[in-house]
């Protein structure tokens, strides 16, 4: 139903929850609380972390604006026979709603010495003991209590929402029924209920996820016919032996597989996993030198333009001599420069295209695709790399990733391809030494960045924002501009680069520091995919603790890309013994196991997934076992249910509907 048929939801509101991106019913109801508040009334204690404790208002508040964004409220209140201070910030709103006589519910911290309660929040309804209060993610313009009557007004239609769970699993499992999970979820009374409700949601919640996953590969096995290419080996070793270094064993491996996948009649559906570093990108260029062998076109798709021109060079470099056309198609080109791209590609004229989204736009049209590679994979959605692969008819495909995940977990979410490791790095190169420091710390920093611009080297320096509030103490994109400028009397170039300029002014930035005209490029965390400059010997990353240690990993991995000794600087306030990690290992996938145990799924890729793995209430760690059953589950649900091409359940019916794209 639409969500502006349920009392309480008018305009304003459906505004606010469109930004929220809840735009259904099923939305609302699996928005779920983040965590839950239990109000336990205690008496003034000045030993306790937070008190909760009812009060009368024994005098009108008087408020303090301190400085932007930061105001003080000041009131007596009678607390158990005592009239104590109040203090709190930032609530300078609620002054009409305290008025002398009025009973409250203080939450805060009370210092005894002092007679002085902290408050952290201030409740004005009746509160009953021991009552839970659900607590969601919010924007500006709604409140916790808003959300909360809007979803206990949603709850009234709770039934309309699809249950998920098979029958014979509910009952196997003695899950209670999709709107009582939902009502307790909202609304729990006590912890055993809650525990029952959780259950039921994360495992409808992964078992839809393998069935998807465990459906692409049925649906992908069932019609498993693929161009069987007669290609030489002697020729792909002979290209290999010409350039110039040896692969590892990984990368050597890695083409093994890409060539047996290739030269059979079965469609390649394989991805490469490996570290930063690790050399994936090569390993895939040989696919495409395998793939032209046999008269075949490649594409090979990246999320950035950036990343793209950086793929385009590389291959003009290693292709154009062999006589293999190479070109290129992003958003920013003119108009004029597309056109010509689009028809060299439809009439066969280019060999090997590499590109962003602008591959998958309409009227974008191959003579003979056969390969395409989609690098960062996890930053496309399946629908954005299927429509690449249906450019072309029985195409191969092959996925690459450099965001390393624990290797279990790896089999399980990417069960419907086959996938190849890469952990050894290539010879000659580095451990890169990282250092935490701390901000006051940053003399010490900035003599060694002297060093390494008198050795002719660059350096890398990230910050968490393009730009911030005034009085914020996180560092931004132009405060470290200016900072870095005035450390260096303004006699080292200082590059700026960030997801706000235009492309044109990117490409010209990375550019100028490609060729070393610029020496200290202060970027936000768009280098941290794919760029390559092996002159940059130094990354310092500022506010390192606001960043989850597989984005640091990523972001470290843009140096020691040479036979130099590198160095990552973490510049942080808080929080250092979780960076200690990151001192510890250059491994990505111990890095990432460090990352799961520390902060749980998180965002697991650094990124918000585009519709393939976002997890509204299931944790691929903690609930890891749950999502080994699930997997199993699927496996023989699809077994059962869909090897006479029919299912019975509707639900089921409809998510492969909405699959239909992979025909």
């Amino acid at each position: 139903m639409e969500l502006g048929l349920i009392k309480g939801i008018g305009v304003k509101y459906l505004e606010i929850l469109e930004k929220m991106k809840i735009y259904t019913l099923d939305d609302l109801l699996t928005y779920y609380p983040f965590r839950y508040q239990v109000y336990r009334l205690s008496s003034l204690d000045g030993t306790k972390v937070s008190v909760t404790v009812k009060g009368i208002i024994e005098s009108l508040p008087k408020t303090v604006f301190i400085r932007k964004n930061l105001n003080k409220m000041e009131f007596r209140c009678l607390v158990d026979n005592l009239v104590v201070k109040v203090v709190i910030f930032n609530r300078a709103f609620m002054k009409r709603y305290l008025t002398v006589g009025k009973e409250i519910v203080l939450i805060g911290k009370y210092d005894e010495k002092k007679n002085l309660l902290t408050a952290s929040n201030i409740l004005f309804e009746k509160l009953v003991n021991g009552k839970v209060e659900p607590v969601y993610h919010l924007i500006s313009g709604i409140s916790n209590k808003q959300l909360g009557s809007i979803i206990e007004k949603a709850l009234e239609y709770r039934n309309e929402v699809d249950d998920c769970i098979p029958f014979e699993l509910g009952d196997r499992y003695e899950f209670i029924s999709k709107g009582e999970a939902l009502r307790i979820i909202h609304n729990p009374k006590n912890s055993e209920e809650l525990k029952k409700a959780r259950l039921r949601l994360i495992y409808e919640e992964f078992f839809q996820f393998m069935f998807k996953i465990n459906y692409l590969k049925y649906k992908y096995m069932a019609n498993n016919v693929g161009v069987s290419r007669n290609v030489d080996y002697a020729k792909v070793k002979e290209f290999i032996e010409g350039l110039g270094f040896t692969l590892t064993i990984d990368q050597q491996q890695a083409v093994d597989d890409i060539y047996t996948d290739l030269i059979s009649d079965k469609r390649m559906n394989r991805l490469i996993l490996g570290d930063v570093g690790s050399g994936k990108t090569i390993v895939s260029i040989i696919g495409m030198y395998i793939n032209y062998l046999s008269g075949m076109q490649s594409a090979m798709m990246a999320p950035t333009e950036i990343l793209a021109t950086q793929h385009y060079d590389n291959l003009v470099k290693l292709f154009e001599p062999l006589g293999i056309r190479v070109g290129l198609l992003v958003g920013s080109m003119k108009k004029r420069e597309k056109d010509a791209i689009v028809k060299q590609l439809a009439s066969g004229d280019i060999d090997v295209v590499v590109g962003t989204h602008a591959l998958i736009s309409d009227g974008v049209e191959f003579s003979n695709l056969g390969l395409v590679i989609t690098d960062e994979q996890h930053r496309f959605g399946v629908n954005q790399r299927s429509n690449l692969q249906n450019k072309g008819h029985l195409c191969d495909v092959l996925y690459m990733s450099a965001t390393p995940i624990p290797r279990t977990y790896a089999l399980t979410i990417y069960g419907d391809m086959d996938t190849s490791f890469i952990k050894t790095k290539p010879s000659g190169r580095k451990e890169i030494i990282t250092v935490v420091k701390k901000e006051k710390e940053l003399k010490e920093v900035l003599f060694k960045c002297l060093e390494c611009i008198k050795e002719g080297h660059q350096i890398y320096v990230v910050a968490p924002l393009i730009e911030s509030d005034e009085d914020s103490e996180v560092n931004d994109v132009n405060l470290l501009k200016e900072k870095f400028e005035m450390a260096f009397n303004g006699k080292v170039r200082v590059g700026v680069l960030h997801g706000k300029m235009k492309a044109k002014e990117k490409e010209e930035v990375m550019g100028e520091y490609k060729e070393g005209k610029i020496k200290i490029l202060i970027s936000t965390t768009v280098i941290e995919v794919g760029v390559d400059v092996k002159n940059s010997t130094m990354m310092i990353i500022f506010n390192a603790e606001r960043f989850g240690l597989a984005t640091l990993h990523q972001l470290r991995g843009r140096v020691g890309r040479n036979d130099l000794q590198s160095y990552c600087y973490l510049i942080c306030n808080q929080d250092i013994e979780r960076l200690r990690v990151m001192e510890q290992s250059n491994d990505g996938f111990y890095i990432s196991e460090k990352d799961f145990e520390l902060r749980g799924q998180g965002d697991l890729f650094g990124i918000k997934q585009s519709g393939d793995m976002s997890f509204k209430i299931g944790d691929l760690r903690r609930d890891y076992k749950i999502l080994l059953q699930t997997k199993k589950d699927a496996v023989k649900f699809i077994e059962d249910n869909i090897g006479n091409g029919f299912i019975r359940y509707r639900v089921y019916r409809k998510i492969m509907k909405s699959m239909a794209f992979i025909d």
